[in-house]
């Protein structure tokens, strides 16, 4: 008598396309290692896979555009390759539900956050030709009504968030960084941002967790760990201990395998001075910082529902540069915000000058729905915000391109991530991933994972050249 097994080329295939931010990128692996438990098999062209995911972003317009185009592509395969079903997960997907449904029919289902954990047996019944009701949204921050004590607590799986606190996880990249999820929600009630709406109230994973899934990384050939949160200078403070990512830092340092931690998005009015000596000295730890200013107006941060001012600012980056002279420091800004005037728009700017930050991401204002700011009197129109943008973009640019060049001359650690036509192309220190240039070596015999020391000799924009030590 035989038994009779499935080779996995028998198995049903699925093809993830992640889009928007870090925490996508996690919340696809998560899913992805959810899909291969459940007897999927990961692929990684979408017109070869049997159903194809899209992990969408719900943040601004053009991130919106950007997913349901996806969708539509995905959705032609239907008719050409192998796809059998195209379904919507990720923020655009939770935060609009039933109506997104509607209005792209193209889909075959939009899945919420609540489905993730069931996700194989949501894609079977969908590939089985079944229908699947979109959700209604609601607002994800009612879900999590229990006090920090009970959090600290509580093992169960906590409600209304993309992940729990300890998930599977399958790597999609096989690069040497990878992001590393220290929370999700957001406590705070910015004006302009709805992410809490359908992202929820602030949830710290527990550093066991964390700790659990940086070794599985290290093992797996992750050399950077990059900590991903809505507000990483939160984490610990739903646990009874604010304080809890200064003594993280240095386990996540040690985690054998990995040579760098880089910790993402902190509030400036939260980052705290201990805080910032753990970031800045920990050995391990880059001595970078990821400030969201979005603007320096003390009058445009009040209707953000913001704090800080040009002086507290700058006396920050200070603290910084006291402890780390060469850190690198990035930040986002926001302009033509409504009541936005001339003078807060050179205010914005002067701060920019005396800031010397590394990078600094330029976005117009645009309504998001369900926001407040999206009910304020004194909008500026389209164009007068364009206009206000593209003067920004390029003072920043130009700033950018004189704060690398002050580099040059620098001694730097660069993480070797590709290797192509003989260009060996990492990042040093103060370089986040994807969006803070890059450092090319123009010498050396490095290898893809390697953390190797440099000169700069030259800089282009953001990016840099370097000689190896």
């Amino acid at each position: 008598m035989t038994t009779e097994t499935s080779s996995p080329s028998d198995l049903l295939s699925v093809a993830m396309v992640t889009l928007g931010c870090a925490r996508n990128e996690v919340d696809s692996e998560e899913l992805a290692g959810r899909l291969e438990a459940g007897g999927f098999r990961l692929v990684d062209d979408p017109a070869a896979a049997d159903t194809v995911v899209v992990n969408t972003c719900g943040f601004v317009e053009s991130a919106k555009k950007d997913s349901v185009d996806t969708l539509l592509e995905a959705a032609d395969l239907k008719a050409s390759g192998r796809p059998q079903a195209v379904v919507a997960v990720g923020c655009m997907a939770e935060r609009y539900g039933k109506e997104l449904a509607d209005s792209l029919p193209e889909a075959d289902a939009v899945l919420g956050f609540d489905d993730y954990p069931d996700i194989a047996a949501r894609l079977r019944s969908i590939m089985a030709g079944e229908s699947h009701e979109a959700h209604t949204p609601q607002d994800r921050r009612t879900l999590l009504p229990i006090t920090p004590v009970e959090r600290a607590l509580s093992t169960a799986p906590v409600p209304g968030h993309a992940s729990g606190p300890a998930s599977l996880r399958r790597r999609l990249d096989s690069g040497p960084t990878a992001s590393l999820k220290l929370a999700s929600g957001c406590d705070r009630r910015c004006s302009f941002c709805a992410i809490p709406s359908f992202r929820g109230s602030f949830v710290s994973r527990r550093p066991s967790d964390v700790l659990q899934e940086a070794r599985w990384l290290g093992g797996n050939g992750v050399r950077e760990l990059f900590l991903v949160s809505e507000n990483s200078t939160s984490y610990g403070k739903d646990l009874g201990d604010l304080r809890l990512l200064e003594t993280l830092l240095p386990e996540l340092a040690a985690v054998e395998g990995v040579d760098r931690v880089r910790v993402s998005y902190l509030q400036p009015a939260e980052t705290r001075p201990g805080l910032i000596e753990a970031i800045a000295t920990t050995p391990g730890v880059a001595p970078y910082f990821d400030l969201s200013f979005q603007h320096a107006s003390a009058g445009v941060l009040r209707r953000m529902r913001r704090f800080g001012d040009p002086e507290s600012f700058l006396s920050l980056l200070e603290q910084i540069r006291g402890l780390a002279p060469d850190a690198g420091v990035r930040s986002n800004v926001i302009v033509g915000f409504p009541g936005e005037t001339e003078d807060d728009l050179q205010t914005l700017c002067d701060f920019l000058v005396a800031a010397r930050l590394d990078v600094t991401g330029v976005f117009g204002y645009s309504d998001e729905d369900g926001t407040e700011a999206a009910t304020y009197d004194a909008k500026l129109d389209d164009d007068e915000i364009r206009g206000r943008a593209e003067h920004v973009t390029a003072l920043v640019e130009e700033l950018t391109s004189q704060r690398a060049a002050e580099r040059v001359g620098e001694t730097v650690e660069v993480l070797v991530e590709r290797i192509d036509d003989e260009t060996t192309e990492g990042r040093a220190a103060h370089q986040g991933p994807e969006v803070d240039g890059s450092t090319y070596l123009l010498d050396g015999d490095a290898q893809v994972g390697d953390l190797v020391r440099a000169v700069v000799v030259e800089s282009e924009g953001a990016d840099l050249y370097a000689r190896v030590v």
